[in-house]
């Protein structure tokens, strides 16, 4: 089945910069089915019209681009609810962007081809809403300073969960992600990741072996000489393994 066209909802009180927007939607064969200059309006659009894709500038009459992407519809049906990409002029808004759940964020002036790069992690976080199921997950998009940057996951090392987020762990070094553990384990490929607590997801080719810490209590080792604390409910699994 062909992906079909992505509908976008263009989001700016400046007309020029709407323009713009549309030129570029249209070049990349996005449908701009509706525009409007504030969040009041916006919202108010989004009750009415398809919108698969949400382009949101920040600094805007009345309510900003922040408090309107916090006031966009989620309901119970997430195949309803519009990925935001937020267009602004301001890079100091990147981290609070993505706590209210973007999947970017593009400076102006927009350069084409990181419009681009937007569209394609937009249709990664659609995922199978446009067409076919996706296909396992090969990488994540992780936020890093005022950017996203791609993970490949065979590098993933372990994902550990962090309150409302998770910690990705690569080369030694992590970032936070705005998921879930359920969410990460529908995402990394079973065949590589073992998830071994329910706080803890771990590469299966970095498992050195298993400690018995006494009282039923099992730890794993890892590569890096690492310990984690194995669930009970998980044991089973990783002594399969």
């Amino acid at each position: 089945m062909a992906e079909r066209p992505l509908c976008a909802l263009v989001v700016d009180d400046e007309a020029p910069a709407r323009r713009l927007l549309r030129m570029l939607c249209s070049d990349a064969g996005i449908v701009v089915s509706g525009e409007a200059d504030d969040g009041d309006s916006a919202l108010a659009l989004l009750e009415e019209i398809p919108a698969d894709i949400v382009f949101l500038d920040i600094a805007m009459p009345g309510i900003d681009g922040m408090e309107t992407a916090r006031r966009i519809p989620q309901g119970g049906n997430t195949a309803s609810v519009p990925a935001v990409v937020f267009t602004t002029a301001f890079a100091q808004h990147a981290l609070a962007a993505f706590d209210v759940g973007a999947v970017d964020y593009l400076l102006k002036p927009i350069d084409t081809a990181r419009f681009g790069l937007a569209i394609e992690r937009v249709r990664a976080a659609l995922g199978g809403r446009l067409g076919d199921a996706p296909s396992p997950a090969d990488h994540l998009w992780v936020p890093h300073r005022s950017d996203l940057v791609r993970v490949e996951v065979a590098a993933v090392e372990r994902v550990e969960a962090e309150r409302d987020y998770v910690r990705v762990v690569v080369g030694g070094r992590s970032h936070l992600l705005r998921e879930t553990m359920e969410g990460m384990a529908k995402r990394l490929p079973s065949d590589r990741f073992i998830r071994i607590h329910r706080s803890t997801i771990v590469r299966r080719d970095l498992v050195r072996g298993l400690r018995h810490e006494g009282g039923g209590v099992w730890s794993i080792a890892l590569a890096d000489d690492t310990m984690l604390r194995i669930g009970r409910s998980y044991l089973d699994a990783v002594r399969s393994l």
